[in-house]
């Protein structure tokens, strides 16, 4: 059968798509070298959208052959549903995350760092280093709220991700008494369920200003909702390669969150 120009032109949109996705998967993975379950999804689904380009003509027309039989029309048409819903679920999802970044903190607060990876160096991995630039601007503009750097120490880690976060902030000018390290936690939740405690302890502003990354905004906020504490965002900007990664494994988180 021979091609019309309109189907050529559409399998070079998807072949195009299809390697500019991959890139921005791959290309985190090559840098970084970790694979979590938001790569992994990327890939599959660029992946998928790269082979359909290419082999376009013969996958239309299995398609058509398919929808001529009753059992086709049936799984084609769960198919799509199945497709239209995760896009559903997955816009509806994105738009609390935005939502999320843009809760300022309005009052006093105590501002709670999450953790993130350590170095091998002992230097902050750039998505920690992010965040603590996210905390060190909000601090010096606010310089009578008091910070609680969480995180515990990883099997890779030479220090905790407190320690390291307390160095780094130390060494810009920060003062170390406005400082406070918590450093057992190895889970978002527990991040801010064990900040809780220290803000009992100490008597700190039981209002709270998240510091994490954009996408991670709105998940943590849920947990700091759950123990029954009000939250503010303070986003750290993630590099512009990570964010896709990141964000559709946040996806995941979220969806996780809410069923568990």
């Amino acid at each position: 059968m021979k091609r019309t120009v309109k189907s050529w032109i559409f399998s070079i949109l998807f072949i195009i798509l299809g390697i500019v996705g991959l890139f921005f998967y791959i290309f985190p993975l090559t840098v970084r070298g970790n694979v979590n379950i938001g790569t992994v999804t990327g890939i599959v689904l660029f992946g998928f959208l790269m082979f359909y380009g290419i082999m376009k003509p013969i996958v239309d027309r299995w398609i058509s052959r398919l929808w001529k039989k009753t059992i086709g029309k049936v799984i084609l048409s769960f198919v799509m549903a199945c497709l239209a819903g995760i896009l559903v679920l997955a816009i509806i999802l994105t738009h609390l995350m935005l939502s999320a970044i843009r809760s300022k903190p309005q009052n006093e607060v105590t501002v709670v760092v999450l953790g993130c990876a350590v170095l091998p160096s002992g230097k902050p991995s750039l998505m920690l280093r992010e965040r603590l630039d996210a905390a060190y601007d909000y601090l010096v503009e606010h310089p009578d709220a008091p910070c609680i750097l969480c995180g515990g120490q990883g099997a890779d880690e030479i220090m905790t991700e407190a320690e390291c976060m307390y160095n780094y902030l130390v060494d810009k000018g920060i003062e170390s008494d406005r400082l406070y390290i918590e450093d057992q936690s190895t889970s978002t939740r527990e991040n801010i369920e064990y900040a809780q405690e220290i803000i009992q302890k100490e008597k700190l502003p039981c209002d709270i200003a998240i510091v994490t990354n954009e996408f991670h905004e709105y998940r943590a906020g849920k947990v700091a909702e759950k123990l029954d504490m009000v939250s503010y965002a303070i986003s750290g900007q993630t590099a512009w390669w990570l964010l896709p990664t990141y964000y559709v494994r946040e996806l995941y988180g979220i969806l996780y969150e809410m069923v568990l």
